[in-house]
């Protein structure tokens, strides 16, 4: 299992009129968290795009038990339970600064060869970064 965290300040230009999180925003919230996820593995969004692989979304879900507010500073919990396949399920809980749990989600991407632009499983370059995660 992989688990990281990463922390964000909810800026004013992300909240609706009540200085809320605006719904919305919390799908980049969790691309943030994804992309730190790699980061903090070893290896960069941009060199995965660049060696050939996309990793579109192709399901989202969330719960939102209390709202994120302006100025607060988040702390977003992502976790990968279960080994890549052709498929990578990201599951995240995000605490407020008072250490409340405000929202539950999960994203699944699939690995697409960017050339050819057909589902692939996750390529033996990448599952290294991983794989001692899951033994």
């Amino acid at each position: 299992m992989i688990h990281t965290t990463h922390s964000i300040r909810v800026r004013y230009a992300e909240t609706d009129p009540m200085k809320y999180v605006y719904y919305g925003n919390y799908a980049a919230y969790f691309e943030v968290a994804r992309v730190e996820l790699f980061r903090s593995l070893g290896i960069s969004y941009d060199e995965i795009e660049n060696r050939g692989i996309w990793l579109p979304v192709s399901e989202y879900h969330i719960k939102y038990i209390k709202p994120g507010k302006y100025d607060q500073e988040l702390t977003i919990h992502t976790t990968v339970k279960a080994k890549p396949g052709v498929r990578i399920v990201f599951d995240y809980e995000i605490y407020n600064d008072q250490g409340e749990k405000i929202t539950e989600a999960s994203t699944t991407l699939f690995f697409m060869d960017a050339t050819t632009q057909r589902v692939t499983r996750c390529p033996g370059w990448l599952m290294k970064y991983m794989e001692n995660y899951f033994e």
